[in-house]
Parts: structure tokens; sequence; C-alpha cells
């Protein structure tokens, strides 16, 4: 392998993936990730550098969309239950137990 490619890691980086992850397919999952990042970095600073900065934010928004976590998405649909009618009546669900809770879980990281 050779050491002077644009996207090889730094030592550093791999001491601490090697330290990070119990299994090989961890590793190369962050390894193929961290290199994915890296060569779409270089594309977006090619679109900016050639006069084509304004497809920059939709580039990475298609190559990097973030999907909802669980919670997200539950959240999400709790806000969809009607709690009111359309005149403002309430209409007997009282979701602020079920928010809580969902707010409760931690984040993933």
């Amino acid at each position: 392998m050779t050491d002077n490619h644009p996207i090889t890691p730094p030592p550093h980086l791999i001491d601490r993936w090697w330290r990070d992850h119990s299994t090989k397919y961890g590793l190369a999952c962050q390894v193929a990730q961290w290199g994915a990042d890296q060569e779409l970095e270089a594309c977006l600073g090619w679109l900016v550098l050639n006069g084509y900065g304004e497809l920059y934010h939709k580039l990475r928004a298609s190559r990097r969309s973030k999907s909802q976590s669980l919670k997200e998405q539950a959240l999400d649909e709790l806000d969809r239950i009607p709690t009111h009618d359309s005149e403002g009546r309430s209409v007997g669900v009282d979701v602020s137990l079920l928010r809580r809770a969902l707010e409760s879980i931690p984040d993933p990281s």
C-alpha cells in the first residue's frame, strides 16, 4: 500500500480506530466511511473552485442524507396525533406523558 495517496488516513486515526473497534468488520466500515467522506469533501471543494458552488449543498444533502433516529421518528408521529378538533376543543388525548418519555431517551451519538 502506498502512503502518499490523498485518502490515506493519518496514523493517529488508524491507531484510534484499531483501539475503538472489536471486529474487523467494524474497523472496515469506519475506514470505508472515512474514505468516502474524504472523497466527498474533495468533490465539494472542486465544485466551489470551478464555479459550481451552488451545487455544494445539493450534492452534500444527496450523498449524506441523515436518516432520522427511531426517537426522532416517534416524536414526529406523536406530533401527528390530533389532540384538538377543528374548533380547538380537546379530543381527550393527552400525549404529554409519551412525549416526556420519548424526550428522556438519550439521542444516539
